[in-house]
């Protein structure tokens, strides 16, 4: 059994939810209500997250590299990618992610440290508070473990 943050946030959890409230309490879902995605925790210190809005249009041309600019900025615009290394600080229940690859290049390089709670199989996830156009946004992403 699991004792330690670092022991337990181990391993593969699917995206539940996605909603970021503001400091009047309204919620919003930045990629839709029904988003998807993954974030993976290695033991070696490793961890890669994605999300993506499941109705981004697909290109026209078929191809993989090959959209227009208007389906190329959607595709990006619904996803969300990143992976690096990370570090748990045990007393404070908190994992720093450091992003070594970002599909946002603003991310590159950064590090976000994370607020973590477990329960059950599900993990939740918070970031500390934003000020995006002079409103507070609290982030909260809860994730459930993938069994085998």
């Amino acid at each position: 059994m699991a004792n330690t943050l670092k022991e337990k946030v181990l391993g593969i959890w699917s995206l539940v939810s996605y909603e970021v409230t503001d400091d009047h309490g309204n919620k919003t879902y930045p990629m839709g209500e029904d988003a998807t995605g993954f974030i993976m925790y290695h033991p070696e210190g490793y961890m890669s997250a994605q999300m993506m809005s499941p109705n981004r249009p697909k290109y026209a041309s078929g191809a993989l590299h090959i959209g227009t600019q208007e389906e190329m900025a959607a595709a990006a615009g619904g996803y969300l990618a990143y992976a690096g290394p990370y570090e748990v600080d045990e007393e404070n229940n908190v994992v720093t992610h450091h992003m070594s690859v970002s599909m946002n290049p603003t991310w590159l390089g950064d590090s976000q440290p994370r607020y973590v709670s477990l329960d059950g199989d599900l993990l939740e996830i918070t970031s500390p508070p934003v000020i995006v156009d002079g409103k507070k946004q609290n982030t909260k992403l809860v994730w459930r473990r993938v069994q085998n």
